[in-house]
């Protein structure tokens, strides 16, 4: 289809909301250009923090005694709530709502400071602290009674809303349309509604394409935000929020069964509409460098410490099976990406087709009996080390598939083609769970794209941690 910018039906003038019996005035239809406000898309996590801080930190200016714990409290509690996704913008922001969450991540890092303090200091200097908290947890608040206020009035009087994509068609669809033109406080412009079938009720907004179209659609309409209502949808939404890049949208869904109470963390609403805000996963960023830096160190440490290792597999490779003590193939990697993947040689294959084709080779007579260790021990694959340093490969993440399967498997599995978004991995999530050696495919892309979707640093130490386990105990190939 012809992605055209519709024609602007909103003024620069700020409009208030509408009242149930007037007209619904489209606040959403803005076509990428100057008509479009930078500021609209201001996010929460811009503007909330500072204020945090500031609020917390104010105490030190009258109790200087205390500035390095006051200090410490409004670093260490702006830090706990942006890990718990606290500074995510709620679409009904309410500071009640949000008061136990904010109130538990507070407590803890008071607790925490209060007992750094207790180890360095007398008891009546943390029971002053400790006074001083209460302080600072009532001026927290109040900063964020300020900032919310601030949100809602922004949205209200249109100075930010974010362009979004309405993925539906029906009365659910039209429904939630009417919602959010109606009532600008959720911060929602409606650009248009995405669907497959054009004559559906779309609330009066318009039909801007099929399913399919959504990632042409998210780029030409600078989309911040879709949201998924009703319908079968899976494909499409699946293959747009799996593309690596850029991350310049967020995912809200409607449950299916929405007549029901919905809780997952903090609950959410449009109306009475339960709304699921679905973490993407983030493929590039300051966590990404910090894994590829992890990588860089453990593997150009490995190689060194276990050198004298691999110095006696490569021998024993030589005495058992003559020259040729690497085995060098084509694997798949970030991207569809080829690249050399080593490993030591645990067997002659006959021919370089069947290299490239034979899928299984744990029970072939020709592993001798040093092969038959190394992939017990999983020794083959230390010289992966040396993939890793050069930037083919990284410590976690889905194993490298041939050329060959590859092209068999993304026909016939769906989503495998999604797990090339990150680097091929020394180990994997699959690898850890059981799916080694000849396990089901479709088992497999299933964990690596889960460990890809719900990626962190810490889910990366528990697969090192699992793998080690399992080498130890002999549990290779």
């Amino acid at each position: 289809m012809t992605l055209t910018p519709s024609r602007v039906t909103a003024t620069n003038t700020p409009e208030p909301a509408a009242r149930d019996d007037e007209p619904i005035t489209d606040i959403g239809d803005f076509p990428p250009g100057k008509s479009w406000r930078p500021w609209r898309d201001i996010r929460a996590w811009m503007v909330v923090p500072p204020v945090d801080a500031a609020m917390l930190a104010l105490p030190a200016l009258w109790a200087p005694e205390h500035e390095k714990g006051v200090l410490s409290l409004a670093l260490l509690t702006v830090l706990l709530l942006g890990g718990g996704r606290c500074y995510r913008a709620r679409l009904h922001t309410s500071v009640l709502d949000e008061l136990p969450w904010l109130m538990a991540r507070l407590c803890t890092a008071v607790a925490v400071v209060a007992v750094a303090k207790a180890l360095r200091h007398e008891v009546d200097e943390v029971v002053a602290f400790l006074g001083l908290s209460v302080v600072c947890a009532a001026l927290f608040v109040a900063g964020r009674i300020v900032t919310t206020t601030l949100v809602v009035s922004a949205r209200r009087r249109g100075w930010v809303a974010h362009r979004t994509l309405v993925v539906g068609g029906g009365p659910l669809t039209a429904e939630i349309v009417t919602l959010l033109r109606r009532h600008p406080r959720y911060g929602l412009a409606v650009a248009g509604v995405v669907g497959d079938d054009p004559t559906a009720d779309t609330g009066g907004v318009a039909h801007l394409g099929r399913v399919d179209d959504l990632r042409e659609l998210i780029d030409a309409r600078g989309i911040a935000t879709v949201l998924l209502v009703e319908g079968d949808h899976e494909d499409g939404l699946l293959d747009a929020i799996a593309r690596p890049g850029r991350r310049s949208w967020e995912l809200l869904v409607v449950p299916r069964l929405h007549q029901l109470h919905t809780q997952v963390g903090l609950a959410d609403h449009i109306g009475s509409i339960p709304v699921m805000r679905i973490n993407r996963p983030a493929l590039v960023g300051p966590a990404w460098a910090l894994k590829r830096l992890f990588d860089v160190l453990v593997s150009a440490l490995a190689l060194v410490v276990l050198a004298p290792l691999m110095a006696i597999v490569a021998v024993a490779v030589r005495l058992e099976g003559g020259p040729g003590v690497l085995f060098r193939q084509e694997r798949v990697g970030r991207g569809g990406a080829l690249f050399t993947c080593l490993k030591f040689r645990s067997m002659r294959p006959a021919t370089a087709a069947e290299s490239a084709r034979r899928w299984s080779i744990a029970e072939d007579h020709r592993v001798g009996p040093v092969g038959r260790l190394l992939r017990r021990f999983s020794l083959d694959e230390l010289p992966q080390l040396w993939n890793i340093l050069r930037g083919d490969m990284t410590l976690v993440g889905p194993r490298p598939e041939r050329p060959y399967f590859v092209e068999l498997f993304s026909a016939e599995v769906p989503r495998y083609v999604h797990r090339h978004r990150v680097r091929a991995g020394l180990t994997g999530f699959a690898q850890v769970s059981g799916l080694r050696g000849d396990t089901p495919i479709v088992d497999r892309a299933r964990f690596d794209n889960y460990y890809i979707e719900n990626w962190s640093l810490w889910m990366d130490f528990k697969v090192i941690v699992r793998t080690i386990g399992e080498v130890l105990g002999g549990g290779g190939r």
